[in-house]
């Protein structure tokens, strides 16, 4: 009972609802033919949208992109087109809304996907909500791009970087998306090392403060000026040259950075070139004394 009511009530207000020229009203799809698509507004005329009308895309395809269900906002052209029906475009509802869309899609960093539909001098261009979007060489991968052209076609994942509605202006980058993923992958890696671990790495820039090392996996530590060497030293380069390999002991992995030393393997290694003071230590005790009780015997 109480379902016809509310039906009845949807009746109604559908009898009582005044639709306007210019207004943007909201239907679903209820046939889709390639000329135009079919819309329910819950009203007493369907609403009816030409396929010219659909999209500013010119590679928009209505039978392949439109799908009965389909929810879709549409502006009012015209209250009767002869027929009886409710002549609507989204193309129209488009401009109007896209804009909003595209300032939201910018405020939240939505990612999308889009297809690139054309070539342009120093990039390329997609469409995202019917706006024609400009990807800039330099945003569509890590690196810049040349050859433009064999991205033509390509799905690819964007951020909307500018919005400016009175110049009809849309710049979208794939970079922000690459550079982040890339990011979260070295987290990931850095994750996963274990402080204490020993690795190999080749010193890619030596810095005042100490030297940088390319642990390979897109993965970097630093070894500090203090933990380069058991002796004094004035600057890294007095023992490192960029290029060489070096082993590395993890210290840490704190706030995503590595940090490196080359003097606690150096240390170690001092350490079992001198066994016999180490006897000292042990002769009288348990072989498997630890190390915490080794150096609690040891007066400091």
């Amino acid at each position: 009972m109480g379902e016809s009511m509310e039906d009845y009530k949807n009746e109604l207000e559908a009898s009582f609802r005044k639709i306007n020229e210019g207004d943007i009203i909201s239907g679903t799809v209820i046939a889709v033919e390639e000329e135009e698509v079919t819309l329910d507004l819950k009203y007493y005329a369907q609403g009816i949208i030409k396929a010219a009308d659909l999209s500013n895309d010119p590679n928009f395809q209505v039978m392949e992109e439109v799908h009965p269900g389909d929810v879709i906002e549409a502006t009012v052209v015209k209250t009767d087109d002869g027929e009886g029906n409710i002549l609507l475009s989204r193309k129209a509802a488009d401009d109007v809304l896209a804009w909003g869309k595209l300032h939201t899609y910018l405020e939240e960093g939505t990612a999308l996907s889009v297809k690139i539909a054309g070539i342009v001098p120093s990039g390329v261009v997609a469409y995202v909500e019917g706006v024609r979007g400009f990807i800039p060489a330099s945003q569509l991968s890590l690196s810049y791009v040349e050859a433009t052209e064999e991205w033509l076609g390509r799905e690819v994942e964007v951020r909307v970087i500018t919005v400016d509605e009175s110049k009809k202006k849309l710049v979208l980058s794939a970079k922000v998306i690459l550079r982040e993923k890339q990011q979260e992958e070295r987290d990931r890696k850095i994750a996963m090392m274990a402080p204490g671990s020993v690795m190999e790495g080749t010193v890619e820039s030596l810095m005042p403060y100490g030297a940088f090392v390319d642990l390979g996996d897109g993965v970097s530590g630093l070894v500090h000026i203090s933990q380069i060497s058991r002796r004094r030293i004035g600057t890294p380069s007095e023992v490192l040259k960029v290029g060489q390999k070096v082993k590395v002991k993890v210290l840490n992995t704190n706030n995503n950075k590595v940090s490196l030393s080359m003097k606690a393997l150096e240390e170690e290694m001092a350490d079992v070139d001198r066994p016999e003071r180490v006897e000292e230590y042990v002769s009288h005790e348990n072989a498997s004394t630890s190390l915490g009780d080794l150096l609690a015997k040891i007066k400091l």
